[in-house]
C-alpha cells in the first residue's frame, strides 16, 4: 500500500465513521440518563483530574473492561488498539515502547546503559526501562493511558516522544467489595493456559480503606525446540506470572489522603517467542552434520533458556488540601532482580571456527558445540520523589509547580561460562580464561555498575482569557550525572581484560505551550509546542582487537552519547458529535529529532555502541467512537507516520554508518496502523444481557534496526555482507532473508452474557492464525543466528467474572 493510499483511508475512514479502538478516545461509558449520550471520562495527563475532551494534547485511555473485550492480555497486545503506539516485543517482560515512530531501533541486551524514549507509570510512579519494560497485569485497572507526543515539561527524562501509564483502581472508603476472575485457554500449536485474579476492597473504619489484588498467570506456549539427535521439546516458551498490589488509604478529613502501597510481582518463563530461520548448529542444509527443519514455529536451541523477573514496589502518595492549594508528595522505591537466559551456544561455536580459522588448526563438531549459557544479571534499587504545589482549578489560573530527585544504582553483568573451554583454547594455542583474567571456562565475562543521579524543577500554568480561548505555558528544567565502571574479562572480550571507568552528564530545559480555543463545549481546538528529552549515556569500549583500521576510526573516540530532544509541533480538535453519540479526534504533527540515539553494531569489532543522528517525524492521527443506540458500539483508531533520517553520517569511504542514511525509515514503528471494533450489545431478560465484540487490527511492515535497510542486510556471505560460517558442509555458500517485518492483520471475537454480579465469556483470538514477525532476532550480526520474534497462534478461551 502506498503513502498516498493510506493517507486516503484514514480519510474515507474518518468521514465514514467505521469504527474506532474500543473506546478508547473517550473511554466512554453510557451516561444514566440516555444510553447513547458519551459520559466524561476524566484522566490525570497534566498530573489533575481533567476531563479527557479537555485535555489539550493528544491522549487515549481505555477502561479494564474494554482491554478485556479488545482480546488484550498483556501491554503487547494492547498497544495494537492505540493509535501511534507501536511495542517492539522481545519476549515478557523485555518489551520497548514506542510512540509516533520515534524510535533509533531495538536495544540491544547488553546495553544497559541506553534509557527509555517513552516513560511507562504505574499511577505515579515510573517503571521504565529501555531494555526491560516490565511486563504488569491488566486486572482491576481504572484505565490505561496513552499521553502522544512530548511529555518533558510534567513527566521529564525518559518521555520525549510520550508517557504511557497503568491507573489502578485505589481503595474505597466505606465500601465493601470484590471480584474473582477465572480462565483457561489453548489453541492451535498451543499448550493450555489459564488464570486466577481477585480483588477485595475492605473498609477500615470510617476513614481507611484497604484494597488488595492478587493473580496467578499459566502463559501458554507454542514454540518447539528442536536440535540434532535429540527428541522435540515442545511449547518451550511457556511461562508463570504472579504478583499482589496491597494498597492502603488513610483520610483522616477531605484534606488529607494517604496512600501507601506495596506492588509486587514474579515472572518465569522457559524460553522466547522466537522462530529460527537459520542456526549454524541446525538447518536444512548440512550434509555432515545431522540437518534440522524448525518449521513454522520451531527453534534450534541445546539448553534451556527464559527469564525470571522478580520487582517490588513500594510507594506513598500524600495528599494535602491547603486551601485553595493542593500539596502532593510522591515517594518510591523500586527493587528489580532480573536474570535473562539465552542459549549462546551458536555464538560461542562461530567463534570458535573463528579462532580455529586464526590457529589454522581444526575443531570437532563436539567443540562447536559446547554448551554455552549466556546469562545477563541486572539488579537494580531506585528511589524517586517528587513534590508539587497546584492551585484546586477552576478561575482564571490554574497552575501547578514541583520538584522530583531521581537515584538509581544498577548492577548489570554477562556471564558465558562454557564448560570445555579451557581445554579447547589450550589445543586451539590460546591462553585460557585464567589467562583472560575471567572465571575457569568462562570466555566472556563482565560486570557494569552504574550509578544515576538526577534533579529537576519544573511547572505549568493555564491561562483563560474568556470561555473560549486558553493558554498553557511550562517549562521543566533537569540536571543529570551518570558514572560506571566497565569491566570486561575472557577471551571474547578486548584484549580479554578492560577495567574503564566511564562518566556522563547534562542539564537543559524542557519547554511547552499550548494555545486552546473552544468554540462551544462539544469543540476543542488546539496548537502546541513542546520538547521532550531522553538523557544519553556511556558507549562500551570498543573490542578494538578485532576491529579493522578502518573501523577503529569510523566507531572509535566516542566514549559517550548525547541527549536526544525531540521538539514537536501539533494541530489537534477533539469533537463531541451527534447529539453527543460520536466522539472524533484527530491530529496532525511534526517532530523535530535532535541528536536521535541510534543503536550501532560496530562493524568488524563485535561491539556496539550508541551515535547520535538527526531525524524527523511527521504524521496524523484520527481516533472515533459512535455509539448510534443502546444497541451498537463501533470504533476505529488509524495512525500515518513518516519517520525518517535527515542527515547522512557517512564514514571515510563514504558509506553511512549504522544505516544513518538521509531518506532511511525510523525502525521498530510502522509508517501506518490500525484499529477497528465493534460491539453489539442486547438483553436476553431484565436481568441478564449479551454481547458481541470483534476487533480488528492491521500493522504495517516495519524494521527492527535501522541499519536493517541497507543493501547488504539480507543476505550472509554475499560481497560486502557478514562471512558465512560452512559449518556441516552445507549445500550453500550463502544464505539470504527479509530484514523487513512484513505486515500483518489481527482480529479477534468474544461473545458474552452478563448481570449486575457475573460476567461468562468465549473468545477466539487471532482468529485467521496469522504468524507475524514482531522484531528480527541475530546473533554475531546474523552470522551465527536469524530468527524473528512472533505472536501467539489462534487460540480459544473461556473466562468468568464475579463480583460481590
Amino acid at each position: 500500500m502506498s503513502k498516498h493510499n493510506d493517507v486516503i483511508l484514514i480519510a474515507i475512514a474518518s468521514a465514514l465513521g467505521l469504527a474506532m479502538t474500543p473506546r478508547s478516545a473517550a473511554a466512554a461509558t453510557p451516561a444514566a440518563a440516555d444510553t447513547n449520550i458519551l459520559d466524561t471520562i476524566v484522566v490525570t495527563a497534566q498530573k489533575r483530574e481533567t476531563a479527557l475532551q479537555d485535555v489539550p494534547f493528544s491522549v487515549a485511555a481505555a477502561s479494564e473492561t474494554q482491554i478485556r473485550n479488545s482480546g488484550s492480555d498483556n501491554i503487547v497486545d494492547l498497544s495494537r488498539n492505540f493509535a501511534g503506539l507501536t511495542i517492539t516485543d522481545l519476549g515478557p517482560g523485555q518489551s520497548q515502547v514506542a510512540i509516533r515512530g520515534i524510535s533509533a531501533g531495538q536495544v540491544v541486551r547488553d546495553q544497559p546503559g541506553v534509557k527509555e524514549s517513552v516513560g511507562v507509570y504505574l499511577d505515579e510512579s515510573a517503571i521504565s526501562v529501555a531494555l526491560f519494560t516490565p511486563d504488569l497485569d491488566l486486572f482491576d485497572l481504572e484505565r490505561f493511558e496513552v499521553l502522544r507526543g512530548p511529555q518533558g515539561t510534567l513527566f521529564g527524562a525518559g518521555s520525549s516522544a510520550g508517557t504511557v501509564r497503568y491507573i489502578t483502581r485505589q481503595p474505597k472508603l466505606g465500601e465493601f467489595e470484590g471480584a474473582v476472575e477465572v480462565g483457561g485457554y489453548t489453541g492451535t500449536d498451543a499448550d493450555w493456559g489459564g488464570a486466577i485474579k481477585g480483588m477485595i476492597n475492605a473498609p477500615m473504619g470510617q476513614t481507611t480503606a484497604l484494597r488488595l489484588v492478587g493473580y496467578y498467570n499459566e502463559q501458554a506456549g507454542f514454540i518447539d525446540s528442536f536440535y540434532p539427535g535429540r527428541a522435540v521439546r515442545e511449547d518451550v516458551n511457556s511461562g508463570e506470572k504472579s504478583g499482589a498490589r496491597v494498597a492502603l488509604l488513610i483520610q483522616p478529613s477531605e484534606q488529607i489522603a494517604i496512600t501507601p502501597r506495596i506492588v509486587y510481582q514474579k515472572l518465569e518463563t522457559d524460553g522466547y517467542p522466537r522462530i529460527d530461520v537459520y542456526n549454524i548448529l541446525g538447518n536444512p542444509y548440512t550434509t555432515t552434520e545431522p540437518p534440522v527443519n524448525p518449521g513454522e514455529r520451531g527453534q534450534v536451541t541445546q539448553i534451556r533458556e527464559g527469564i525470571d523477573d522478580e520487582l517490588t514496589l513500594a510507594d506513598l502518595k500524600m495528599e494535602f488540601g491547603l486551601g485553595g492549594v493542593t500539596l502532593t508528595s510522591v515517594s518510591s522505591y523500586t527493587d528489580r532482580d532480573l536474570t535473562v537466559l539465552r542459549d549462546a551456544s551458536q555464538l560461542s561455536g562461530s567463534v570458535t571456527l573463528t579462532f580455529s580459522g586464526i590457529a589454522e588448526i581444526p575443531v570437532t563438531s563436539a567443540d562447536v558445540r559446547l554448551n554455552s549459557p549466556l546469562y545477563d544479571v541486572t539488579s537494580l534499587k531506585a528511589f524517586s520523589q517528587e513534590l508539587r504545589l497546584a492551585s484546586d482549578g477552576g478561575g482564571s489560573f490554574e497552575w501547578l509547580v514541583g520538584a522530583f530527585y531521581q537515584d538509581i544504582d544498577r548492577d548489570y553483568g554477562q556471564s558465558l561460562p562454557t564448560p570445555g573451554y579451557d581445554a579447547l583454547l589450550t589445543r586451539l594455542g590460546f591462553p585460557t580464561s585464567a589467562g583472560f583474567n575471567a572465571p575457569p571456562d568462562t570466555p566472556y565475562f563482565s560486570n557494569v555498575p552504574y550509578s544515576f543521579r538526577q534533579y529537576a524543577v519544573f511547572g505549568e500554568g493555564t491561562m483563560h482569557f474568556n470561555e473560549q480561548w486558553s493558554l498553557t505555558g511550562g517549562l521543566r528544567y533537569y540536571d543529570f550525572k551518570e558514572d560506571r565502571t566497565l569491566t570486561f574479562a575472557g577471551a571474547f572480550a578486548d584484549l580479554g581484560y578492560t577495567n574503564q571507568p566511564g562518566s556522563t552528564d547534562s542539564d537543559g530545559f524542557s519547554p511547552r505551550v499550548i494555545l486552546s480555543f473552544e468554540p462551544d463545549d462539544d469543540v476543542l481546538l488546539t496548537a502546541q509546542v513542546a520538547r521532550g528529552f531522553r538523557l544519553g549515556g556511556i558507549n562500551d569500549p570498543l573490542n578494538v582487537s578485532l576491529c579493522t583500521p578502518d573501523d577503529r576510526v569510523t566507531y572509535g573516540g566516542q566514549p559517550t552519547f548525547g541527549d536526544e530532544k525531540v521538539l514537536n509541533y501539533e494541530l489537534g480538535a477533539k469533537t463531541l458529535l451527534a447529539d453527543r453519540r460520536v466522539t472524533l479526534n484527530a491530529s496532525v504533527f511534526y517532530s523535530d529529532i535532535d541528536d536521535l540515539q541510534v543503536i550501532a553494531d560496530a562493524g568488524s569489532c563485535s561491539s556496539r555502541i550508541v551515535l547520535n543522528a538527526q531525524a524527523e517525524a511527521l504524521g496524523a492521527e484520527v481516533e472515533l467512537y459512535a455509539r448510534p443506540d443502546e444497541h451498537w458500539d463501533f470504533g476505529l483508531s488509524a495512525t500515518y507516520v513518516q519517520a525518517e533520517i535527515t542527515e547522512s553520517r557517512l564514514n571515510a569511504s563514504g558509506v553511512p554508518i549504522a544505516g544513518i542514511r538521509d531518506g532511511n525509515r525510523l525502525p521498530t514503528s510502522p509508517e501506518f496502523q490500525a484499529a477497528a471494533s465493534v460491539t453489539y450489545n442486547w438483553a436476553f431478560s431484565t436481568a441478564l444481557d449479551g454481547f458481541v465484540n470483534l476487533t480488528f487490527q492491521h500493522v504495517g511492515s516495519s524494521y527492527t534496526q535501522l541499519a536493517d535497510q541497507e543493501p547488504t542486510t539480507g543476505c550472509v556471505g554475499c560481497a560486502g555482507a557478514p562471512g558465512f560460517f560452512p559449518f556441516g558442509d552445507p549445500t550453500i555458500s550463502q544464505f539470504t532473508f527479509d530484514p523487513e517485518l512484513p505486515s500483518y492483520d489481527l482480529g479477534n471475537f468474544r461473545f458474552g452474557v452478563k448481570s449486575e454480579v457475573w460476567e461468562a465469556a468465549a473468545y477466539v483470538n487471532n482468529v485467521s492464525d496469522e504468524r507475524a514477525f514482531l522484531s528480527l532476532d541475530r546473533e554475531r550480526g546474523f552470522r551465527a543466528r536469524v530468527g524473528y520474534l512472533t505472536n501467539m497462534p489462534r487460540t480459544y478461551g473461556v473466562s468468568l467474572r464475579m463480583n460481590f
